[in-house]
C-alpha cells in the first residue's frame, strides 16, 4: 500500500528575542523529519536553545530550485519537512516561494504555521495608517535604483513599508527625501524585540540627525516606513500637468519636475511620480 505524502510546514520563527516562538512551532519542529533552514548553522542555535535535535538540510536563494525537488520527494515518500528562514516568516524577503510553489504544483499539501514577522511587527507599533500598507521588501543597493522603486509605488497605497541595511540607511534617507520630499513623516524601526529595539520618528533629516548622534544607531536590523502620500500631493492640477509635459520636451525629468513645481507651488515628488508613469505609458 502506498504511503501518504508528507506535508511541508512553513514555520515562522523569532526575529530576536527567542520567547517569541509559538508552541505550535516548537511542537511542529519537534514532530518533522526534516528542517529545511536558510542557514543550518543558525537554526541549530535555535534547535539547540529549544532542545530539539533534527536532521537539516540548507535551502538557501541560491540552490533552492534545485532543492526543492529532492523535498518534494521526500514528502511524496511520506517524510515532513518544516521550512524555516533565519528570522521571521519564510518567504517574506526571504527563500522558500520556489518550494512552495512546486509543492504546491506537486499536489504536496503546504501548512503555514504562523508567527514573527518584522514588517508586521514594526506597523503595528509605528502610529501610522494600517488600514491599507504596501511593503516593497529590500531596497536596491544603488541610489537611482532605490529612488526609482520608491518613485514607482502608486499613490493611495497607505503606508509604505521597507527593509534596509544598517550600512546604507543614510544613504536611503537621502534618495527618500528626493522622491517624496523634506516633509515626509518616517518611522525607522531598528533591532525589533532585541535589547536595543527602538523606534525612531521624524523627517528624513531629523531621523539622519539621530544615528548621527551615536554610530552604534547604525547597526542591526532596519524597518523603514513612510507615512501616506497627502492628499493634495495627489492632486495634480491640468495646468500643471500641461507645463510638465511642455518642460518633458526639452528637459529631464529630475530638472521638469523641479521647475513645475516651483511654477505652480507644488511639491515635485508628485511630478516626478506621474512623469514616470507617462514615461512608462509610452514605452
Amino acid at each position: 500500500m502506498a504511503k501518504d505524502n508528507g506535508f511541508l510546514y512553513v514555520v515562522a520563527t523569532p526575529i530576536g528575542n527567542l520567547d517569541d516562538i509559538s508552541q505550535r512551532a516548537i511542537d511542529t519542529l519537534k514532530q518533522v523529519d526534516w528542517i529545511a533552514a536558510e542557514d543550518t548553522r543558525h537554526t541549530g542555535r535555535l534547535l539547540s536553545h529549544l532542545g530539539i535535535s533534527a536532521k537539516t538540510i540548507a535551502l538557501h536563494d541560491h540552490n533552492e530550485k534545485q532543492r526543492a525537488a529532492s523535498i518534494i520527494l521526500k514528502c511524496q515518500a511520506g517524510e515532513s519537512v518544516a521550512l524555516v528562514s533565519d528570522a521571521g516568516t519564510p518567504l517574506i524577503s526571504d527563500p522558500g516561494y520556489s518550494l512552495v510553489r512546486q509543492c504546491r504544483e506537486a499536489g504536496v499539501r503546504v501548512i503555514p504555521i504562523p508567527g514573527p514577522c518584522a514588517l508586521i511587527t514594526a506597523l503595528c507599533a509605528a502610529g501610522l495608517p494600517t488600514d491599507k500598507f504596501h511593503f516593497i521588501g529590500f531596497l536596491l543597493p544603488k541610489s537611482q535604483q532605490r529612488q526609482n522603486q520608491l518613485a514607482d509605488v502608486p499613490a493611495g497605497v497607505g503606508t509604505i513599508i521597507c527593509y534596509d541595511t544598517a550600512r546604507r540607511i543614510k544613504d536611503t534617507l537621502q534618495d527618500v527625501t528626493a522622491v517624496f520630499g523634506n516633509d515626509r513623516e518616517l518611522v525607522l524601526a531598528k533591532e525589533l524585540t532585541k535589547t536595543f529595539e527602538h523606534l525612531e520618528y521624524g523627517t528624513a533629516a531629523q531621523i539622519t540627525a539621530w544615528l548621527e548622534q551615536d554610530p552604534q544607531r547604525c547597526q542591526g536590523e532596519m524597518v523603514l516606513m513612510i507615512a501616506p502620500t497627502p492628499k493634495a500631493d495627489s492632486e495634480i492640477s491640468d495646468a500643471a500637468q500641461t507645463t510638465l509635459k511642455l518642460l518633458l520636451a526639452e528637459l529631464p525629468l529630475k530638472k521638469a519636475a523641479a521647475l513645475t513645481a516651483d511654477i505652480h507651488g507644488m511639491k515635485k515628488n508628485a511630478l516626478y511620480k506621474l512623469g514616470l508613469q507617462w514615461a512608462g505609458e509610452t514605452e
